[in-house]
């Protein structure tokens, strides 16, 4: 049996998801971390990395297979090749629009995360690193 590298780590929660209201979300950064919020406002769009609280319990964390929700195709897949919010780590990736930023609080457009929902990291949206022009999807997932 081989052995695995970093069997575990530890994740540090920056903020949470405050609130939503509509097709906006206040994210609050804790205090400690707000200083690495220097220059965000500069980015019309960010790459938000939340956990998805809700599912971080052993089903869910041992769930390998599905049939993504969102299609009309029931099409049983992995979940390391889907969005399910049922995986080994419930890590959840959004692109958002940044509509204003006031202290440690940011106002977005787009988030799919629920309130509540710890954060685990922002990003800047680079167009030139992050979109993939001629990326290839399968047919069900069109």
């Amino acid at each position: 049996m081989k052995k695995r590298v970093n069997e575990s780590a530890k994740i540090t929660f920056v903020g949470v998801v405050d609130k939503i209201v509509g097709d906006e979300a206040v994210i609050k950064i804790f205090q400690e971390f707000c200083e690495a919020l220097k220059g965000v406002e500069d980015y019309s769009h960010l790459i938000i990395l939340y956990w998805m609280h809700l599912r971080a319990n052993e089903e869910d964390r041992r769930t390998l297979l599905v049939y993504p929700r969102r299609h009309a195709v029931n099409v049983l897949t992995g979940v390391f090749a889907c969005r399910s919010p049922s995986r080994p780590n419930p890590i959840g990736l959004c692109v958002v629009e940044l509509v204003k930023r006031e202290g440690c609080a940011l106002t977005v457009k787009g988030l799919d995360a629920l309130e509540k929902s710890p954060i685990i990291d922002i990003k800047p949206y680079v167009p030139r690193l992050d979109a993939v022009p001629n990326a290839r999807i399968p047919e069900w997932a069109c």
